[in-house]
């Protein structure tokens, strides 16, 4: 339930407060003079009293109504949001400009703090899978290897009617390893680390169109900014979700890929696929809700552009949310 507003309360309380002023000022005067003189009286006190609520009225007015103005403008205010900053009003008192001021500052501090979490987060997610891929690569892939090696001995003493099979469990060990480097490749992005967002952003592009057969280009535009290492994976971990969409719900048959560094660094990946029609709140279903906390947590905004039958364009802005 919206409380009432501040200025009718306090001028409804001040406009009792005269009025009983003027009334007990009347009874206690002295009824000395005649008739027409005491209606002089009251009518001037009339005049007087209806002065003074005007000129209360005013004096409120610029005090309180830009008061309630920020407010407005605070509750507007989504703190998630990077950027989003509360406005004095024009001509507003010296104390509403400091409230404003002080807010404003507030909101500075949350923001740096969110942002510096979010990095911290998304550096103990890196570690986490890279430690990951470590062990896939160090003990699960070895211990296939030993398998493999098994396998190979154990063929060459077996009836020849089980070489065939063991021929296909070998044959299915040797795909279950390339499988298993392909993940922990994908769980530490090596090209990132070595040469850098954009020739990482281009080698993704090309073999996901080599694994795929989906006809893919990547195009870049202008000079690259000089961004976080938490910023370059949260540009590469977005292309590839998105690139992950499109195999699993666009039945696409070209993706475009491209990152602008002209102003803002803006990646975009768009498809021709089947699109959808968003829905607030539905995210999930293309894993847009992660991406989209993956992009706040280093002061970025991600958006979705679909409609069903015209394809879907994920772009993600650097410094935009």
């Amino acid at each position: 339930m919206r409380t009432r507003s501040l200025l009718p309360q306090v001028l409804a309380v001040n406009t009792t407060l005269v009025t009983l002023t003027a009334l007990i000022a009347a009874m206690l005067a002295p009824d000395r003079a005649g008739g027409l003189a005491n209606l002089q009286r009251d009518l001037l006190m009339g005049v007087a009293v209806v002065a003074a609520i005007l000129l209360n009225t005013l004096l409120l007015k610029r005090r309180l109504v830009p008061l309630e103005l920020l407010l407005e403008a605070i509750e507007r205010v989504d703190p998630g949001m990077h950027g989003q900053r509360a406005h004095a009003p024009r001509n507003a008192p010296q104390e509403v400009e400091r409230l404003t001021a002080g807010f404003n500052k507030m909101l500075d501090r949350i923001e740096q703090e969110r942002i510096e979490g979010g990095r911290a987060v998304i550096r103990a997610q890196e570690e986490e899978r890279a430690r990951i891929a470590q062990d896939l690569h160090d003990e699960v892939n070895q211990a296939l290897t030993a398998i493999l090696l098994r396998l190979q001995a154990a063929a060459l003493d077996v009836p020849p009617g089980l070489r065939s099979e063991l021929k296909e469990i070998q044959t299915l060990a040797t795909q279950a390893m390339e499988e298993l480097l392909t993940l922990a490749r994908t769980l530490r992005p090596t090209a990132l680390d070595d040469h850098g967002l954009v020739p990482a952003l281009a080698s993704q592009v090309a073999n996901f169109g080599e694994r795929t057969g989906i006809r893919t280009t990547f195009h870049r535009h202008g000079d690259m900014p000089e961004l976080s290492d938490e910023e370059q994976l949260v540009l590469y971990r977005v292309a590839q979700e998105s690139l992950s969409n499109v195999v699993q719900h666009s039945g696409a048959s070209a993706v475009r890929v491209e990152l602008n560094s002209v102003g803002r660094t803006t990646l975009r990946v768009r498809d021709d696929g089947c699109g959808f029609a968003p829905k607030k709140g539905s995210g999930g279903r293309l894993g847009v809700s992660g991406m989209r906390e993956r992009a706040l947590l280093v002061g970025g905004r991600l958006n979705v552009f679909s409609a069903p039958g015209e394809g879907t364009t994920i772009e993600l802005t650097m410094g935009a949310s």
